[in-house]
């Protein structure tokens, strides 16, 4: 299972939804703030907490891969991962 930390409008996490869907990659999405510079509001605690605990870090997007024990935090680091583990060697 692939889960995404992530925030709606941010442009970022939006490069890597795109990604996602363009591999045809079924993925959970969780919105544990909104997109800012220096952190936005956050929406859900829960959701907030448990990708700071995960990654240490607050930082989005933040990808979890479950089934290979991978986890990214940054769109061109997720992007990169996601199209070599996920499409072999096609590049766009």
């Amino acid at each position: 299972m692939l889960e995404l930390y992530q925030a709606e409008g941010c442009p970022h996490s939006e490069k890597v939804r795109e990604t996602m869907t363009d591999l045809g990659l079924s993925f959970v999405a969780h919105n544990p703030r909104r997109p800012g510079d220096e952190g936005g509001d956050v929406l859900n605690e829960q959701v907030q907490a448990e990708m700071e605990n995960i990654s240490g870090e607050d930082q989005i997007p933040f990808l979890v891969d479950h089934q290979h024990g991978k986890n990214h935090l940054g769109s061109d680091e997720i992007v990169d991962y996601l199209e070599d583990r996920y499409a072999g060697s096609r590049r766009e």
